[in-house]
C-alpha cells in the first residue's frame, strides 16, 4: 500500500514562491511526479523525478521556475515553485509512477489528496 501526503500549498502573490512537499510511504516504484488541476481543466503534468537516478523532467510551463528534488532518506519529494503566476493556480497532486511515461496521468497509480495553490495578481 502506498500513501502520499502533500503539504505546503497556500495563497501567494504573483512573483512569490512556495515549496510543496510530498511524503510517501510504501513502495515508490519508478519515481514520483507532480501534477496540477485547475477548475474546469484536465489534470496536467508539472514535474517528475526518478528515485534511482535522480533524473528530473519538467513541463514547458515549469521549466526555469520550478525545481523538483527528493530526499530519499525521508521518502519525500519537494516542488520548489518560484516566480509564481496567477495561471499556476490549481490543486497540486503528487503521485507515484508505476509505468513508463513520466508525463502521462495513466502512468501513475497512486495519488495524494492534493494541496491548493492560489496565486493572486
Amino acid at each position: 500500500q502506498v500513501q502520499l501526503v502533500e503539504s505546503g500549498g497556500g495563497l501567494v502573490q504573483a512573483g512569490g514562491s512556495l515549496r510543496l512537499s510530498c511524503s510517501a510511504s510504501g513502495r515508490t516504484f519508478n519515481g514520483l511526479g507532480w501534477f496540477r488541476q485547475a477548475p474546469g481543466k484536465e489534470r496536467e503534468f508539472v514535474a517528475a523525478i526518478t528515485w534511482s537516478g535522480g533524473n528530473r523532467y519538467y513541463s514547458d510551463s515549469a521549466k526555469g521556475r520550478f525545481t523538483i528534488s527528493r530526499e530519499n532518506a525521508k521518502n519525500t519529494v519537494y516542488l520548489q515553485m518560484n516566480s509564481l503566476k496567477p495561471e499556476d493556480t490549481a490543486v497540486y497532486y503528487c503521485a507515484v509512477r508505476t509505468r513508463l511515461g513520466y508525463a502521462s496521468v495513466t502512468s501513475y497509480n497512486y495519488w495524494g489528496q492534493g494541496t491548493q495553490v492560489t496565486v493572486s495578481s
